[in-house]
């Protein structure tokens, strides 16, 4: 509640500075704007920034820094015994203070002492927020009264509004950047924790897939393996048959939507295409796993074929109508950026409108649609729900479309459902995987914006 109101107090004081400091500025000339340094709507958003910023800044260093001080301060006051041990001890303990604190149960009767440093704990969170709520407001009408104190003639407030836009904008390019950063160097630890205890040799190379350990020396049957060949074997398969059916359908309803058909067609076409890209992924599971599955099947009986209750080809056939809005829309798009001075001179020269597509549209445009390609591919290979649902688990290697196949990113999800432990090379195996999906699809979206780069060079 206190976060809500102080979010509140800010977004009204800072309407507030943005009214005032535009009126004031005006009025300081006595409405010669012509003489200020800056037109009044900047001095507006001057002071709006000294109301807001400070505020904002102490907000987000204080919810950074809030709960792990006030956990600092609980665990100081609670016996040795109960803060000194082991790294996952002292995690646990963390873990049923915030629980007690929160109303959640811990399934199991807590010491006296924890339900004590809970309670302290929610204590010094609500003293926090409100000391937060406090310091806000008093520094943001501070920031106000202070702003508005600035505002005459001769404030430069164009370029530092400008300034502090333009570091906003590298803040944010930064979060991305950074997250990326930190997404990938996450991901690579913990391959390399993996190819520790597996060879990548071994993982790359080998043909058969089970990442099943034995728990117990006496246990056997799952000394773990963890040959990778047939994970990336199902993956080509399911997306060699999704791109087959992508690519032909996308690209011929391009070439209508661009070249065919007519503005009121084109209007309500490209929307309805594009609306297969909204559906979430679970219903296309879903509709392959209860209705594309037993259709492929009852057909294969009927033609006297043995076909898996669960198969590449019905996951595959799925994953390409739901692909069909990447296809045909970046390639309608590069179509249509098909200079019209390329089609004038065909028809010129006697060509038909069919002729003048293959040979001069299509050629013309070929980079972008192989672009639009290579980026359909690497939706389809980082494709999950799907091909979890559709095609199985089972690590077959085989180029039969009619079997049941699995996927890197299908035992992904598998290896990292429920409790897992992270020190195990099954759970590990995971971010191997991971890292071959990485490089794979970085490699091919560095394609496709090579060959777009090309594109741009010879058409623009």
């Amino acid at each position: 509640m206190q976060l809500t109101l102080l979010a509140l107090i800010l977004a009204l004081l800072t309407v507030i500075g943005f009214m005032t400091g535009r009126s004031r500025a005006a009025a300081s000339v006595g409405g010669r704007v012509a003489e200020l340094h800056s037109v009044p709507s900047y001095h507006g958003v001057y002071v709006a920034l000294w109301a807001g910023l400070p505020a904002l800044l102490l907000f987000v260093a204080w919810t950074a820094s809030e709960g792990w001080l006030a956990m600092q301060l609980v665990l100081s006051a609670l016996p040795e015994r109960l803060t000194t041990g082991d790294g996952q001890s002292v995690a646990l303990l963390k873990a049923d203070i915030l629980n007690l604190a929160r109303g959640i149960a811990t399934g199991r009767e807590p010491d006296p002492l924890v339900q004590d440093a809970a309670r302290r704990y929610a204590a010094l969170r609500e003293l926090a927020d409100w000391s937060l709520l406090a310091v806000g407001a008093s520094l943001a009408v501070a920031g106000l009264a202070w702003g508005r104190h600035r505002i005459g003639p001769d404030l430069r407030a164009r370029p530092v509004v400008e300034r502090v836009v333009r570091a906003a904008l590298i803040v944010c390019s930064m979060v991305a950047i950074l997250t990326t950063v930190g997404i990938v160097l996450s991901l690579l630890f913990e391959a390399l924790r993996f190819f520790t205890v597996v060879s990548p040799v071994d993982f790359l190379f080998g043909t058969h897939w089970s990442p099943q350990m034995a728990m117990r020396a006496d246990q056997v049957g799952s000394s773990g393996s963890f040959g990778a060949i047939p994970l990336f074997a199902g993956t080509l398969l399911i997306t060699v048959i999704a791109m087959l059916v992508a690519v032909p359908v996308g690209l011929m309803a391009a070439i209508y939507m661009s070249e065919y058909a007519g503005r009121g067609v084109r209007t309500w076409l490209k929307p309805a295409l594009e609306i297969l890209a909204g559906i979430p992924t679970v219903v296309y599971g879903y509709f392959a796993a209860l209705t594309m599955a037993p259709f492929v099947r009852s057909v294969g009986e009927v033609l006297g074929l043995d076909v898996s209750s669960e198969s590449a080809l019905a996951a595959g056939i799925v994953m390409g109508v739901m692909i069909i809005p990447f296809v045909s829309s970046l390639s309608d798009d590069v179509i249509n950026a098909v200079p019209q001075g390329l089609r004038d001179g065909s028809y010129g020269l006697g060509a038909t409108k069919s002729e003048t597509i293959k040979q001069v549209v299509l050629p013309a445009a070929l980079p972008g649609i192989v672009a639009a390609v290579m980026l359909a591919v690497s939706r389809a290979i980082g494709e999950t729900m799907i091909v979890t649902m559709a095609s199985g688990l089972t690590a077959n290697m085989t180029a039969n479309p009619l079997q049941a196949v699995t996927t890197v990113t299908t035992q992904i999800a598998t290896l990292l459902v429920g409790d897992q432990e992270f020190d195990s090379p099954k759970t590990l195996s995971a971010f191997g995987l991971g890292l071959v999906l990485f490089l794979v699809t970085l490699c091919l979206n560095m394609v496709a914006l090579r060959v777009v780069r090309t594109y741009r060079e010879k058409y623009d």
